[in-house]
C-alpha cells in the first residue's frame, strides 16, 4: 500500500480536510480525555489524596500505565535504582550492562533476586553460570522471572531451550562486542534503535523500548520528539482513533498527536497537568495509543480496531506506598518535584 503523510505541523481541528482524510472516530477525543484523567490520578496519588482518585469508573477498575512512560513504577525503578544508583559504577559499559540486564526481564523482583543471590551486578564480574543458577532455581520454584508487560521472545544462542539462557547469552554477546562504543557515537535515537535491531530477537518494538531506556542515562542524550516506533497495542489504538489509519505511517500520526497536544486540550476545554512543564513526547503518545486501545474496549466496544479484543485483563491494584518520582537529572524536573512536595500542585508546575 502506498502511504501518504499528513502534514504533522498543521493543527487538525483547524483543518477539516485533514479530519476527513484521517477519518477521526469518537476515540480521538477520548484519547485526550484519558491523558488528562490518568495524569490527574498521578498527581492525586502524589498529593496524598484518598481514593477514588478519579470519577472515571473504567480507570477505577482497570490497570492503565501513566500518561508519561517515565512515571511508571518499573521505569522509575530503572531510573532511580539502576541507572543513577550511586552504589554502582558510572562507566558507560556498566550503565549499559545494568539497563540491558534489567530490561531483558523487565521485572523488579528478578533484579532484586539477582542482586541478592549473585552479588553486585557488574559487567566486569559477570558470570553466566552464577546468574543462570539463580534464575533456574527461581523458575523451578514457580517464580515468575519475566514481566507480563510485553512478551520477550526467546533467542536461540544456546543448545538448550531455556529462555533465560538465551537472554543471558544475548546480553553477553552485546557486551563483548562493540555495542557500547557504537551507541556512544550515535547522533539520534533512531541510530541507537538501528544498532539494537542488529542483534538476534530484538525486533522493532523491543529495540525501540531499549533505546528509550538507554536514553534515560547520561551516556547519550537524544531527542525523544524525533523518533518513535508503534508497537502492536499502539497500532490497534491508532486504528480505533482513525478509520483510515492504515493509509498513513504510524510515526506520522503519532507525531501529529504530539505536535498538536496543546491545541487539542484547548479545543476540548481540558486542563492537562503536564510533567512539570515537560510535554508529552513521542514515546508517551505512543504509549497512550496502547492504553486507549484497551480503554476503548469498554468505553467504545463498537469500535473494533485491528484485533477485536473485548476484555481488559489486569485490574487496578494500588501500591501500598506512593514513591515520590525521580527523573533523569538532564530533564531538569527533580528540583520542581521538591517544590511540589511542599506546596502542592499549583502555580507554574503545570505546563
Amino acid at each position: 500500500m502506498n502511504r501518504t503523510n499528513p502534514d504533522v505541523s498543521t493543527s487538525v481541528h483547524q483543518t477539516p480536510w485533514l479530519f476527513s482524510r484521517l477519518g477521526v472516530t469518537p476515540v480521538f477525543d477520548v484519547y485526550w480525555q484519558f491523558a488528562v484523567k490518568r495524569q490527574d490520578i498521578f498527581f492525586n496519588r502524589l498529593s496524598g489524596n484518598t481514593q477514588p482518585w478519579t470519577d472515571d469508573l473504567i480507570l477505577q477498575k482497570y490497570k492503565f500505565t501513566n500518561a508519561y512512560r517515565a512515571s511508571d513504577r518499573v521505569s522509575q525503578f530503572l531510573i532511580r535504582d539502576i541507572i543513577y544508583n550511586p552504589a554502582y559504577p558510572t562507566a558507560a559499559s556498566e550503565v549499559v550492562f545494568r539497563i540491558l540486564l534489567f530490561k531483558l526481564f523487565n521485572r523488579i523482583s528478578t533484579w532484586s533476586l539477582l542482586e541478592e543471590e549473585a552479588g553486585p551486578l557488574y559487567w566486569q564480574n559477570f558470570d553466566f553460570d552464577r546468574y543462570d543458577r539463580t534464575l533456574t532455581k527461581a523458575a523451578a520454584s514457580g517464580r515468575r522471572i519475566y514481566s507480563a508487560a510485553y512478551i520477550m521472545p526467546p533467542v536461540s544462542l544456546t543448545d538448550t531451550r531455556i529462555k533465560h539462557h538465551g537472554h543471558l547469552r544475548l546480553l553477553e554477546l552485546i557486551m563483548k562486542g562493540d555495542f557500547v562504543s557504537k551507541i556512544l557515537q550515535t547522533s539520534s535515537l533512531q541510530e541507537v534503535f538501528e544498532t539494537l535491531k542488529s542483534y538476534p530477537s530484538l525486533g522493532d518494538f523491543l529495540a525501540f523500548q531499549l533505546a528509550i531506556d538507554l536514553n534515560y542515562s547520561d551516556i547519550i542524550d537524544h531527542n525523544e520528539s524525533e523518533f518513535v516506533v508503534a508497537g502492536p497495542g499502539a497500532r490497534d489504538g491508532l486504528a480505533k482513533t482513525f478509520t483510515r489509519a492504515g493509509e498513513w505511517e504510524p510515526i506520522d500520526l503519532i507525531k501529529l498527536m504530539m505536535n498538536q497536544q496543546e491545541s487539542e486540550f484547548e479545543r476540548l476545554g481540558l486542563s492537562f497537568p503536564s510533567l512539570w512543564g515537560r510535554r508529552l513526547q513521542l514515546v508517551d503518545c505512543q504509549n497512550l495509543f496502547c492504553e486507549i486501545s484497551k480503554y476503548a474496549r469498554i468505553s467504545h466496544p463498537e469500535i473494533k480496531g485491528l484485533f477485536g479484543r473485548t476484555r481488559i485483563k489486569q485490574l487496578f491494584k494500588p501500591q501500598p506506598t506512593v514513591v515520590v518520582p525521580w527523573y533523569p537529572p538532564k530533564w531538569g524536573l527533580n528540583g520542581k518535584i521538591d517544590t511540589f512536595e511542599t506546596t502542592g500542585p499549583q502555580g507554574d508546575l503545570f505546563g
